[in-house]
């Protein structure tokens, strides 16, 4: 009696769980009932066909199709290729003319861009079937209804629900979620469920199940010789939950599969099969469409109407892609004086086709407006989910010794490869976001000497990262590799130091030789500037992995493997979506600002880079290098940072040093510096000069101390050409004596105390910041940031002295100086007493492009920590970075500066939002480096303001650095009010 109570109430259960399609309650509405009272039996007839429609053809189609419309009264069109605006015109024509609003259907198996320009396209179902989060493709469901309907359509002929288990197949192949029916089951309820929630058709594709043929049906008619049995267990069983998911639609493939019907005939004018089998047997009550009826699998055999007749008393109740219309309805009528269908069928069929016609909202049918459709469209958030789609499919298969992501960034040399492409790829230009890479191409098809160049290229370098790539359109089962590239991809893979990326169809893994030995293999399935980015980001630990593979690769690799990967170890590179923010605050917000500074001459062009939560959201170079040159600012462009120099070098050594017991808040000069033992400022805290109220000058110009009154240098101070006493180069013809640094010191030591401690701000403390660091460690100022911060950051760009690693036209110039070198300053400090230093400083010196910089800031805000690495301590970093005297006038914390409200409470120096946890830096010549731990917000301006002269105030005048700042906040509060 348990047992039998047991089974009943299962049963009941299931029962409740089924669904059926949405529309069916539409069938005997009042509407319904009001447009079969208006039709004639032709008319009813030609609401059971759908004829192709293109917008990218001339006005003869569109006269074609419109003579459809009138005279033959057609009850849909699908789409095929075009454009949105385009399509949405003709499709508010088309139902102008229509007596009875027409349904609108496309192929948008991975959404719109499937079949129209300018708009997305999200992953194929087989890098879809490697997501291991089912609602991210609810998700997709629901934003490709939208733009569905946003183009005036109501009908997707998606999802591919066929079970991809032969590799060879030459049709479905990657537009399968897989080779797993339970895996293809619950993606494809997913992305149906998503659709229909949002009351846009689904459509089943291709019943009974087109997965193991190895015949395309758009040539041939393919034949499936599987047992009844392993049909049933197999290729129906998504298509039977779906059914109990309540699915709208299932199209019918063309195959012949004697298992079903012995006769030999397509499964789509098959009764048995479509009738007996889908309707009677799997219970299917939804709209029942053939495939596409110019398909050569039945027009070698088919004539046009005769066809269409024949798939109408299979049990078809639209007909996809009819050739001739006109005889198509004269053969159904035929059939129907010849009593083999009935009209009480047809009609059947017929307010089915009403209904969901109702159901997407026809009976109050609104013409589409094309005004800003391609902005709808393409949304910032319909972005970001396609790259969280294919982030969430980038599949791990090998990681040995757990290589990635890459921690160790200095003291290794890394190469990439793309094998494919014949320029610098987005893989890897995004690679070199994170590191210096060195990079290398080679073509498919190279010969052996191609691939003997290369090898010898590539013998320096600790790591190579490879990524194969796959120049169709589609990811096809191919590989069109030479004997000597496969040979060296098999080589390659045999190395331990090596990582793959394969940006192709994951069954051609399967014809590499030695592919599963590579130490790291990633599977991107397709060769998008999307997988490629975000592949080089999972290398280097920007975001995690964790896509399971959706099919087996013969003997190497089996369905659902694919290794966990966890991100967030470095930034990485997204959407301002992706952070709480908005795009469309925030991009119009820093480009008007920009461009009005640029228009206002305040700077002639620069950077703004923007991350919160450890993703940078905006990075974007602005305008030219300078006013009257053509040379475009590049994001990899290096800028002078000025006094942003002060808190990314002298602090970073301080706040490390200070971990390590070696220097004292409440020490002073004297202690690290002791000819400062007998001066007067021998008893000044550190504490006190770090927060500028140590009484000291705000700055001596210490290169006016080099000249005689009649304005000649003194004789022993500069020479025209370097020596051993002469080594400082302040320019060409201009090189300083080697003790004049010790004179700037001495002046520095001898200069009188102001009389009040009070806040001004002084460089004197960070001119002397090297020597205090190097009196603590055994090496030089200059390597001992690269060592401990810049080259574990991976901060290539930031440097002292930039002419000796980088070529001068990738270095922005600054001023035109008429004061002391008169010259232009292009690749030297724009600063003149770092200059006399040789260019290395605690104030000033420093060099870096925004990218680089922000790899360093963000190491700040994360409180020491970043790249899995902790450069200080978070104790630490939460001392120095807050302020130190609350309670006076004087704001600053240790090194960095604060938010500083005036008398009136007005602030500034930063954004009104920004919070009192936030601080940061601004530079002379034009640049600002800011944080916000409240926020988890990073922002960094570099602009070269001093360009021509540093007379040109209009920067600080339009405050455009603090309004930028401010239109992050405001970025912020519009997406929360959202």
């Amino acid at each position: 009696m348990l047992g039998l109570l047991f089974s009943v109430k299962t049963l009941m259960a299931q029962q409740n769980s089924i669904e059926k399609p949405p529309f069916l309650k539409y069938e005997n509405s009042a509407w319904v009932d009001s447009i079969m009272k208006k039709l004639s039996p032709d008319e009813r007839i030609a609401q059971l066909i759908m004829v192709a429609a293109y917008s990218n053809r001339t006005e003869e189609h569109k006269q074609e199709i419109l003579k459809l419309i009138n005279e033959q009264k057609i009850g849909g069109l699908i789409f095929f290729q075009g454009d949105p605006e385009s399509q949405v015109k003709l499709m508010n024509d088309y139902q102008e003319a229509s007596k009875v609003p027409l349904l609108g259907a496309i192929d948008a198996e991975w959404g719109l861009g499937m079949r129209l320009d300018n708009t997305i396209n999200y992953p194929f179902q087989m890098a879809l079937g490697a997501i291991a989060d089912n609602t991210l493709l609810y998700d997709m469901g629901v934003e490709v209804a939208r733009q569905i309907k946003r183009t005036g359509l109501h009908v997707n002929f998606a999802p591919v629900v066929d079970v991809n288990n032969n590799p060879n197949n030459p049709v479905i192949n990657f537009r399968s979620f897989g080779e797993d029916k339970f895996n293809v089951t619950d993606k494809s309820v997913a992305y149906m469920k998503g659709m229909q929630d949002n009351n846009v058709m689904t459509t089943a594709k291709h019943f009974p199940g087109h997965g193991d043929t190895d015949t395309d049906s758009h040539f041939d008619l393919p034949q499936i010789n599987h047992s009844l049995e392993r049909l049933d267990t197999l290729e129906l069983f998504p298509f039977r939950k779906l059914i109990d998911a309540g699915i709208g639609g299932i199209m019918v493939a063309h195959l012949n599969i004697p298992a079903l019907d012995s006769t030999g005939i397509p499964s789509t004018l098959s009764k048995p099969i479509i009738t007996d089998l889908l309707k009677n047997k799997m219970g299917f009550e939804g709209l029942i469409v053939t495939d596409a009826m110019n398909m050569k699998a039945i027009t070698k055999t088919y004539s046009p109407g005769i066809v269409d007749k024949d798939a109408i008393l299979a049990g078809n109740d639209l007909l996809e892609f009819t050739e001739n219309v006109p005889r198509a309805i004269s053969e159904i009528k035929k059939a129907i004086q010849q009593g083999l269908i009935s009209q009480e069928e047809i009609d059947r069929r017929v307010r089915r086709v009403l209904a969901i016609k109702q159901w997407v909202g026809l009976d109050n049918y609104i013409p589409m407006a094309t005004e800003q459709i391609l902005t709808d469209l393409n949304t910032p958030e319909a972005n970001l989910l396609n790259r969280k789609l294919v982030a969430a499919s980038l599949t791990v298969l090998n990681n040995k010794n757990n290589m990635l992501p890459f921690h160790e960034l200095d003291r290794v040399k890394f190469a990439s490869i793309s094998i494919g492409s014949d320029n610098e790829t987005p893989f890897q230009k995004s690679l070199k976001l994170y590191t210096k890479v060195n990079d290398f191409q080679l073509p498919l098809k190279a010969t052996q000497a191609q691939v003997l160049e290369l090898k010898k290229n590539l013998e320096d370098f600790d790591y190579i990262i490879t990524g194969i790539h796959d120049t169709s359109r589609f990811p096809r089962n191919r590989l069109e590799l030479s004997t000597s590239v496969e040979e060296f991809v098999n080589e390659l893979s045999e190395k331990k130091n090596t990582v793959i990326t394969f940006f192709k169809n994951p069954y051609v893994l399967n014809k590499l030789e030695h592919i599963e030995k590579a130490p790291g293999l990633i599977v991107a399935y397709q060769d998008s500037k999307n997988t490629q980015e975000l592949t080089a980001q999972l290398i280097f630990g920007g975001i995690g992995a964790s896509g399971k593979l959706p099919v087996s690769i013969g003997g190497k690799f089996q369905a659902g493997d694919g290794l966990q990967i966890k991100g967030g170890l470095r930034l990485s590179y997204t959407l301002p979506e992706a952070a709480g923010m908005d795009s469309k605050v925030l991009v119009n917000g820093i480009d008007s600002l920009m461009h009005q500074a640029m228009q206002m001459k305040a700077i002639p062009g620069g950077q703004v880079l923007v991350a919160k939560d450890q993703k940078v959201v905006f990075y974007k170079a602005y305008g030219l290098q300078s006013y009257n040159d053509t040379i475009k600012v590049k994001k990899d462009d290096l800028y002078d940072l000025a006094s942003v120099t002060k808190i990314s070098s002298a602090m970073a050594a301080l706040m490390k040093l200070y971990d390590e017991g070696k220097f004292d808040l409440d020490g002073t000069l004297a202690d690290y510096l002791p000819k400062f033992k007998n001066s007067n400022k021998a008893d000044i805290s550190f504490r006190d000069i770090l927060t500028h109220q140590a009484r000291f000058r705000a700055w001596i110009p210490f290169y006016k101390e080099m000249y005689r009154k009649n304005g000649s240098y003194k004789w022993w101070t500069v020479k025209k050409d370097s020596s051993a006493r002469y080594p400082t180069k302040i320019s060409d013809n201009m090189f300083l004596h080697r003790n004049y640094s010790d004179k700037i010191a001495k002046k520095i030591r001898k200069s009188p105390l102001l009389e009040k401690k009070a806040y001004v701000y002084s460089d004197f403390f960070f001119i002397l910041a090297p020597r205090v660091v190097e009196s603590m460690v055994d090496l030089d100022f200059d390597t001992y940031l690269q060592n401990n911060f810049y080259q574990p950051l991976g901060g290539n760009t930031i440097t002292y002295k930039p002419l000796n690693k980088f070529p001068l036209e990738e270095i922005v110039p600054t001023e035109n100086d008429y004061y002391f070198r008169h010259l232009p300053i292009h690749g030297t400090v724009h600063d003149e007493t770092a200059i006399m230093l040789g260019g290395v400083s605690g104030h000033a010196g420093l060099f870096a492009n925004a990218n680089d910089l922000a790899k360093l800031m963000q190491m700040y805000l994360n409180m020491g920590e970043y790249g899995g690495k902790r450069y200080i301590e978070e104790e630490t970093l939460r001392n120095f970075s807050k302020t130190q005297f609350p309670d006076s006038d004087n704001k600053r914390a240790l090194g960095f500066d604060k938010r500083r409200p005036n008398k009136n409470s007005i602030v500034n120096n930063t954004a009104p939002d920004a919070s009192e946890l936030s601080f940061g830096h601004t530079g002379f010549t034009g640049t600002m480096v800011w944080m916000d731990p409240e926020a988890d917000l990073l922002y960094i301006f570099l602009s070269n303001r001093v360009s021509p002269t540093r007379d040109n105030h209009r920067l600080y005048q339009l405050n455009t650095r603090t309004q930028i700042q401010q239109v992050l906040y405001d970025a912020i509060k519009t997406a929360s009010e959202k």
